[in-house]
């Protein structure tokens, strides 16, 4: 891992959006004057799943968050307004569960925690959720980072990824914070897009060994497996992912 905790906060978030969600809405058909009320209810407790290859959403703490097992039930964690690295805490939503007015009562959310792939459940009420219409997939064998927009490519990139000895972790994450080194011609180059992912090797390492998408100052390295397990981008790359990708953003790892 590369990161270190010598950086300064630094993040993009897009106006908040306040979700207006229900699916307890009733039609009408009329034949004479007549009519038919359809309504959709809820079971208590149903799960459905959210976000598609087009949009994601993102859940900002509003308060001092507990994520949980299950709902209410064995604690994993409890974050505060702002992370390790004080820029806001971010999670990824994955499903939401409903009461019987279709309302979201607990959200199912990526964690930017080890195990890698973690899930827990916070209370809807302790976020903020805003739309994300961004997305990234890395291809290690290709060594080669894609960014989609709105289920577009906008973006690809040649890459530098992780080594033999140090590799970097493949799996389902999510942008979780956005750092400003205070060096931009250090090793992060300009700026570094951190994902909710840690190396398996490296667990000792500052802050755990966390896993992000970076600029460099070794350009000969891009298109080679030679890093900690972060993945490295020429700078002009990295400062064009940087700028049109949001905190929530999903993060697909792939060999």
């Amino acid at each position: 891992m590369e990161m270190s905790g010598r950086v300064k906060s630094g993040i993009c978030l897009v106006t908040l959006v306040a979700l207006a969600s229900g699916c307890g809405a009733s039609s009408s058909h009329g034949v004479a004057g007549a009519k038919k009320t359809i309504v959709h209810r809820c079971a208590p407790g149903a799960e459905r799943a959210v976000g598609d290859r087009r949009v994601a959403w993102a859940a900002v703490a509003r308060r001092t968050t507990t994520a949980y097992r299950a709902p209410g039930r064995g604690a994993i964690e409890r974050f505060g307004l702002r992370n390790v690295n004080r820029v806001p805490t971010v999670f990824s939503v994955v499903a939401e569960r409903l009461d019987t007015r279709c309302r979201p009562t607990w959200l199912r959310v990526g964690l930017p925690l080890r195990p890698n792939g973690i899930t827990g459940w916070v209370r809807a009420s302790s976020v903020l959720r805003l739309p994300v219409h961004t997305r990234i997939t890395v291809d290690l064998s290709e060594r080669k980072v894609r960014l989609y927009r709105n289920g577009r490519l906008v973006l690809e990139s040649r890459a530098a990824v992780g080594s033999s000895a140090t590799p970097t972790p493949v799996g389902r994450y999510y942008v979780n914070q956005r750092l400003v080194p205070r060096d931009p011609t250090g090793p992060f180059g300009p700026g570094a897009v951190g994902i909710s992912a840690f190396s398996s090797v490296l667990t000792g390492w500052t802050q755990g060994g966390p896993i992000a998408i970076h600029g460099t100052n070794e350009p000969w390295s891009i298109g080679h497996a030679v890093s900690n397990g972060c993945i490295r981008l020429p700078n002009a790359a990295l400062r064009r992912l940087f700028r049109l990708t949001l905190a929530g953003t999903p993060v697909v790892i792939r060999r």
